[in-house]
């Protein structure tokens, strides 16, 4: 939507009368009061530029889980929602969604049900930014399967069970910056704070495949890199080696 807004000016022309009896107009006057006066009329013009600015409409803000499960913009929009306020989400790169996509098939392999795949799902968080995040792949355990199916919106509220594992590929930066912050120390804190036994952190930069293991309610973190075999409590039947897992992307 624009708006059109005109900012006007109005201006005093003064006149002065040449040796000829004829008047003509001078500098302009900043004192836009009509003036009547011996010389003749101050005549008054207004000029108007026309300013077209676009509106930003305000985003919704929810109250509630219940209020953000409800909304609908219409679009495809995909937002995490972040101290009640929509954060919309950019497009995911190539290199999430074949990492994503190599796993499932993995999963797939080893006998896990389609139905315990989650993605595009998101999960809530106790953080005092953020409301819900969106790994890139949830496994679920058969209760938060059950627990999501037929939502109206892919969300793993807090009244519901933990899935068993989620997994996250690292975004690039180093540390003491915004990504890096948010996958090595927030991710971690919000989902052990939401009991989720394991979670793993792909980070293709520095060439690593991070287990983090929920232990008396923090997390263990143990690396796996090259061909070393990626150990996983919750499935330990996956037959996976760390590069396996990091060329899927490139």
């Amino acid at each position: 939507m624009i708006a059109i807004y005109l900012e006007c000016d109005i201006l005093r022309f003064n006149f002065e009368r040449d040796a000829g009896g004829k008047y003509s107009s001078v500098d302009p006057i900043s004192d836009p009061v009509d003036w009547q006066g011996s010389v003749g009329q101050i005549r008054r013009q207004t000029l108007c530029r026309a300013k077209l600015t676009p509106m930003t409409q305000a985003k919704p803000r929810f109250r509630t889980i219940e209020e953000y499960l409800d909304y609908d913009d219409g679009t495809d929009t995909r937002y995490e929602l972040v101290n009640g306020e929509l954060v919309e989400m950019g497009a995911e790169s190539t290199l999430n969604t074949q990492i994503a996509v190599f796993l499932i098939a993995a999963f797939l392999q080893l006998g896990i049900s389609y139905s315990r795949l989650g993605i595009k799902q998101q999960i809530s968080v106790s953080s005092r930014e953020v409301t819900a995040r969106e790994p890139d792949l949830m496994i679920h355990s058969e209760e938060s399967a059950i627990a999501i199916s037929g939502q109206k919106q892919a969300l793993l509220t807090f009244e519901m069970p933990a899935p068993a594992l989620v997994i996250e590929v690292v975004s690039p930066g180093k540390p003491g910056s915004d990504n890096h912050n948010r996958d090595y120390v927030k991710k971690p804190q919000e989902y052990a704070a939401r009991s989720i036994p394991e979670f793993w952190q792909i980070d293709p930069d520095r060439t690593v495949v991070a287990v983090l293991t929920l232990k008396d309610g923090t997390y263990q973190s143990r690396e796996f890199r090259g061909g070393s075999q990626v150990v996983s409590a919750m499935f330990p039947d996956l037959q996976l080696m760390a590069d396996q897992i990091l060329r899927a992307g490139r």
